[in-house]
Parts: C-alpha cells; structure tokens; sequence
C-alpha cells in the first residue's frame, strides 16, 4: 500500500468523490414555456423541469460526455450567448430526416468517423449540435 501526501494511499484515491458526467445545461430564454414546448414537439424531449436524458437509455458502449473549449466563438456562429448545446441522438441520419419532415432547417451534417453529428438553432437562437456516436473510444 503506497502513502501518498498526507498519509492518504492510493486505495483511498481511487475511492476519492468523482465528476461522472454532464448534470445539465442551464441557460436564460424570454418564454421558457414556449421554448420548452419546442424542445418537446420539435426534439420529442422532456421532464419535470425540463428536456431530461435517463444515462440507461444510451445503447451505447462507454458513453461520454464532453465539456470543450474554444478560443472563439465560430464553432458556436450562428448561435447566440458564447455557447452550444450538444444533444446524444442513436440515429442522427435518421433523427436528421425526421426534423427535415418537421420543416426545421439543418445548418450542417458531417460524419467524423467516431461519430455523426447535425446543427440547428433552437427558438432562442442557441445552436444545439446533435451528436451520434458511432465509435466506443475518444478520438
């Protein structure tokens, strides 16, 4: 058993309270109702305080979240308040298709190789990236 600074031993760092993934994205909109009533007819997501992801519904092996940081804000252009939400979908192909039928404008697509991924702007002007993640690994 190995002591580290302050007695503590590796045992007790790999017990250690941890981040386990992304909790939420809380942000401010002019009609909260009516944006998430957009979230709830256009994306087919909702809860009790508002669009809401069971972590057991990933089909996925190793799911992950990221939290990214850029320089600037042109990853995020057209989108408005310096930031994007990134929304996990298990067919964007075909979630894509689906809000195409529902009139809504796509403002990309490209495949990455680890996964596919989508954009649009949400009522508020907040770009949502929808992401499909095809690999199991980081890149």
């Amino acid at each position: 058993m190995r002591r580290g600074e302050g007695g503590a031993t590796a045992d007790d760092a790999e017990k250690a309270a941890r981040i386990t993934g992304l909790g939420g994205v809380f942000y401010v909109v002019r009609d909260p109702e009516a944006t998430r009533a957009w979230y709830r007819e256009t994306l087919g997501i909702d809860g009790p305080y508002g669009p809401q992801f069971a972590w057991a519904d990933e089909p996925k092996q190793q799911p992950y979240s990221l939290v990214s940081h850029f320089a600037d804000d042109e990853y995020i252009k057209p989108g408005k308040g310096g930031f994007m939400i990134n929304l996990r979908v298990d067919d964007c192909d075909g979630f894509v298709a689906g809000l195409k039928a529902k009139g809504v404008e796509i403002l990309g697509e490209t495949d990455e190789g680890y996964g596919k991924f989508a954009w649009l702007l949400d009522p508020d002007g907040v770009k949502i990236e929808l992401w499909e993640q095809v690999a199991d690994e980081l890149p």
